[in-house]
């Protein structure tokens, strides 16, 4: 039985999403491996919100000072010098704290990211490409950026916010319990409010978050297959896909626009309406005896600031339904269960082996059926068949990318998909047409095969698929910077670097799926010697499109309706007049000469 998880159900699917609890953990695991550093930002803020109270209370005792007839013009002067000391206070913690707070937001943010993409590069390539791109690039891009603007400002924000305002109602109701009651008027309609849009708030923003993610991969699709498109005249079918996927989004966002239009009004009046009532009901209670003027206008001034900080807190919690959204997305990688377990068994050698072989993309179809090969160390077997057929889909089997719905495919004796990751990629490789410069230098580009190797094995590499020339000829030799906004390769250096990568790698299987094909003839001739140095003394399964493989192979294979339907050696395929004859004399359009 395969170790490949749900390997017979390979449609395409939308990568997990973490729920609302995983969320909540998430954050609180975070907040208390920074503790410290959240300590030290909300005892600044506190005491510059500390500081930012003294005003009102030093207006109101000016006041009941002069109204009373009892203040002294030097104690004027010492008010305005403790009014004029904590400005200057206040602004000084404030710089203080929003430094320390934006510090503790990159911290945070950097450490997300890090795991992100730690987790993204190790997620099976299976899932990935079940899920498709849109929504992974979604994730690393819209996510990760709505993220990091809640982390970097959001935190720094919300705990001068909250501080500000806890502190400004504990200053209220120390001057005047009986005036400061009225600061609770806008409270209950603030809770109603606001416990109403965040019920309906993650829907809507979950949906938004899926409609970038489908137009980010229809889009995406439609560039990449820019070629295909224009061949066939789809440019009328895409914009109307494309067209959808915009309209799904301006309704997400005309939804999530709408609660917000609903609920700001209310959250206004929420938090003006307790400076208005303040005003009223100290008046009376003036009238009444029951608190001074002073008292009063000093409430009202609290009233007044409390408005700020409130403001900024609900503008921010839409921006957390946001945040939240995206990091339910982020850390939603995390629950990507691995597509293998691996039994701890070691290859007794390097001989591989299929063995009726049975996949499908969908329940129920299978497109490979009962595929069988038994491969000696070092052969080199070459798969051919019409398009469709099912070549590339054994080939990802064989390189263990994928597991078999049915059936198994060994290496020394053990399944591929029994092996850790890092051991099947040092058992087989894949090599496609498709290739990969990282930004970075040259020697960033090779250690990623083989970390810690010094110059010389690096070199030899080179040299081993015929790069070195090219590689000594660069400004900087392996320190010259690659990749987007360096030093720019052609496709067929592009290539080679690739396979030099896998002449580190040193797997004992190559499978090929046509590694030259994307190149104009000149370049495949040239890589094609590069590639022969790559596979001389391993074993090779290439996928051949081009069926001068095949000839040089020291045996084919037939596919055809996800069946093999002849092997043997290219004389032998020829002498039998079967397809692999009628293949061949179609690509070589010349009668077919045999010998026996």
């Amino acid at each position: 039985m395969t170790a490949i998880h749900d390997a017979h159900d390979t449609t395409r699917r939308t990568l997990p999403i973490a729920d609302t609890d995983a969320v909540r953990a998430h954050t609180a695991r975070l907040m208390r491996r920074h503790r410290g550093v959240l300590t030290r930002v909300i005892g600044l803020h506190a005491l510059a919100a500390i500081a930012g109270l003294v005003a009102p209370r030093v207006i109101g005792e000016l006041i009941d000072g002069l109204t009373g007839g009892t203040i002294t013009m030097s104690r004027i002067n010492d008010l305005i010098m403790v009014l004029a000391a904590s400005v200057i206070v206040q602004t000084v913690l404030v710089w203080f704290a929003r430094r320390a707070g934006f510090v503790m937001g990159e911290s945070i943010f950097a450490e997300l990211r890090e795991r992100f993409i730690e987790r993204v590069v190790e997620l099976p390539l299976s899932t990935v490409e079940r899920s498709g791109t849109g929504d992974l690039v979604a994730r690393t891009t819209n996510d990760v950026e709505s993220l990091s603007y809640v982390v970097r400002y959001g935190i720094p924000s919300i705990l001068v916010a909250a501080a500000t305002a806890l502190l400004t109602l504990v200053a209220a109701l120390l001057v005047s319990p009986l005036v400061a009651v009225s600061l609770l008027v806008g409270v209950p309609l603030l809770i109603t409010s606001t416990r109403r849009y965040l019920r309906y708030a993650r829907d809507g923003y979950l949906r938004e978050r899926a409609a970038y993610a489908t137009n980010n991969g229809v889009i995406t699709e439609t560039v990449e297959g820019a070629r295909t498109v224009d061949a066939l005249g789809l440019q009328g079918a895409r914009r109307e896909e494309i067209e959808g996927t915009i309209r799904e989004m301006f309704e997400a966002e005309r939804y999530t626009l709408g609660l917000r239009m609903r609920w700001f009004p209310q959250v206004d009046l929420g938090m003006l309406g307790p400076a208005a009532v303040a005003l009223l009901w100290g008046g009376w209670l003036v009238s009444q005896g029951h608190a001074s003027l002073g008292q009063v206008t000093t409430v009202v001034l609290y009233a007044q600031a409390l408005a700020e900080p409130l403001d900024e807190l609900i503008s921010w919690l839409d921006e957390i339904q946001v945040g939240t959204t995206s990091l339910a997305r982020i850390i939603g990688i995390e629950e990507v269960p691995p597509d293998r377990s691996a039994g701890g068994e070691t290859p007794t050698d390097a001989r591989m082996a299929a063995t009726d072989v049975r996949y499908s993309y969908r329940a129920g179809h299978d497109v490979l059926h009962g595929v069988s090969l038994d491969l000696q160390p070092g052969e080199r077997l070459a798969i051919v068949g019409p398009s469709g057929a099912g070549k590339s889909t054994l080939g990802r089997l064989m390189a263990g990318i994928d597991g078999p719905r049915a059936g198994r495919i060994d290496v020394g004796g053990v399944p591929l998909v029994n092996l850790e990751l890092d051991r099947l990629r040092g058992e087989v490789a894949l090599v496609t047409q498709e290739h990969h410069v990282f930004v970075g230098t040259l020697r960033d580009n090779l250690v990623l095969a083989r970390p810690g190797s010094d110059d010389e094995v690096l070199w030899q590499a080179l040299r081993s698929v015929d790069a070195a020339a090219w590689a000594s000829g660069l400004p900087d030799r392996l320190d010259t910077v690659v990749g987007q906004g360096g030093t720019a390769l052609t496709d067929a250096q592009s290539q080679q670097l690739a396979l030099a990568r896998l002449v580190l790698a040193d797997p004992h299987t190559l499978v090929l799926d046509e590694a030259t094909s994307l190149l104009d003839p000149r370049a495949a001739r040239h890589l094609e010697r590069s590639l022969a140095a790559v596979v001389s003394g391993r074993t090779v399964i290439a996928i051949a499109h081009r069926l001068h493989t095949a000839h040089d192979a020291d045996r084919v294979a037939v596919v055809d309706g996800g069946k093999i339907i002849e092997i043997g050696s290219h004389d032998e395929l020829l002498a039998m007049q079967g397809s692999y004859a009628a293949l061949w004399r179609s690509w070589s359009d010349e009668p077919v000469e045999h010998t026996g």
